[in-house]
């Protein structure tokens, strides 16, 4: 096999970066020299791993509370992203790109880097594109929970699936004008849409998540690949979980984890404090994962057996819950489903509704509206989990989830 030069581009929160270093690393242990082209703000963590690197604008920061907030919006969070963070940068992103791909022999596009596709057929270079949920495919086969609107999943079993996603593809056509006209001007011809069938290469799509949450459809791009998850947690290359929070871990039973991801956790309002004080109401010990938010600490002492840390790997913490509190972002998912532990759902925005709803149908999960989230609902729900999904309490009830298996291409 002749090494080659694979150029992979993304953008966003750790969630849409881990699934791409976690390639990386895969693809570099088979001989290819891979760059990682993102926001100049991971740079340390990308270089850490031996990966080349690439800065790709905007230069935005996942610790810009203020922009999290609004890009979190449940009714106007995607359209934010891409029509006041990303299409106002294309023409950068642009430039940026073509830069780093020069002598590359692959390009790999995320979802959102809407600058790639054009790079691709302006140069001619090899693409691959990539999804990181179902809701990418927005299929009327297999049809989706929208986060701006969830109450229209009640009409799809009245085959009204296809009408929904045409309808609102035609209303957010005006939101890719400006790469429109910037293909106009770069001189390519007018392509498909550019938020959904644009971001699909014809070559290869790369479907990264797992067959339990959506399996290919008619509608889907006939060259995708379900790949299974690709996972990667480590907040630095070395680290783990701390020794106090290892310490709690050995000491008790089994406790619930309540965290939101990467991007919701900055803007948590009291989900943090309404989930300790359910903690303290089941009599459960409780691992809250509160970012480096400042908001989120406690500014009163924590009830019995509850702690709080910055972050943990969840692939070494989740194993060791009893449930786990999440907000339903792909790689929270992915690393819940891998460890096989029960979940409740928080979403926020974006593809969490969708994600959500696709494990609930699985049968191992439950779901409290963002707005609804407070302490006695979640202790009411936890009631409804311990009699219909088993949800530890302690080491010797460790074979009530064994039944739940994750063999199916994670």
């Amino acid at each position: 096999m002749v090494p080659k030069q694979i150029l992979i581009t993304t953008f966003g929160s750790l969630g849409d970066l881990h699934p791409y270093i976690a390639l990386s690393l895969g693809l570099k242990a088979r001989g290819h020299r891979v760059t990682i082209a993102t926001s100049p703000y991971y740079r340390p963590k990308i270089q850490s791993e031996g990966i080349g690197f690439h800065a790709i604008r905007p230069n935005l920061s996942p610790d810009n509370t203020e922009l999290l907030k609004l890009i979190m919006d449940k009714k106007k969070g995607s359209e934010y992203v891409i029509r006041q963070v990303i299409f106002p940068h294309l023409r950068d992103s642009y430039e940026d790109l073509t830069q780093a791909a020069q002598g590359a022999d692959l390009l790999v596009t995320h979802p959102i880097t809407y600058a790639g596709p054009l790079v691709a057929q302006k140069t001619g270079i090899r693409w691959v594109s990539t999804v990181l949920a179902p809701i990418s495919f927005l299929s009327d086969h297999d049809p989706c929970v929208l986060a701006p609107a969830p109450w229209l999943a009640k009409l799809y079993p009245l085959g009204l699936a296809g009408v929904i996603n045409k309808l609102g593809k035609s209303a957010m056509r005006s939101w890719s004008d400006p790469v429109r006209k910037f293909r106009v001007e770069i001189g390519l011809p007018p392509g498909a849409e550019p938020i959904f069938e644009g971001q699909h290469s014809p070559e290869l799509v790369l479907a990264m998540f797992s067959e339990l949450l959506g399996k290919p459809q008619p509608d889907w791009p006939p060259n995708t690949r379900v790949t299974g998850f690709a996972f990667y947690d480590r907040l630095e290359k070395a680290e783990g979980l701390t020794p106090e929070l290892a310490r709690f871990l050995d000491s008790g039973p089994p406790p619930i984890v309540f965290t939101l991801g990467s991007s919701a956790v900055m803007d948590a309002g009291d989900f943090y404090r309404q989930s300790a004080a359910s903690a303290a109401e089941l009599g459960r010990r409780a691992v809250l994962l509160i970012g480096r938010d400042p908001r989120n600490a406690h500014g009163e002492p924590l009830p019995d057996g509850v702690i709080a840390a910055d972050y943990a790997p969840f692939s070494e913490i989740f194993p060791r819950a009893s449930a786990i509190v999440h907000q339903g972002g792909a790689g929270t998912t992915a690393q819940a489903l891998r460890s096989g532990r029960p979940m409740l759902f928080v979403p926020f925005s974006h593809d969490q509704p969708d994600n959500a709803a696709r494990v609930i149908r699985l049968g191992i999960a439950r779901q409290i509206d963002r707005t609804e989230y407070r302490a006695k609902k979640v202790t009411a729900e936890f009631g409804y989990m311990n009699q219909h999904i088993f949800v530890r309490s302690g080491e010797d009830e460790s074979d009530n989830i064994a039944w739940f298996s994750l063999g199916v291409n994670l």
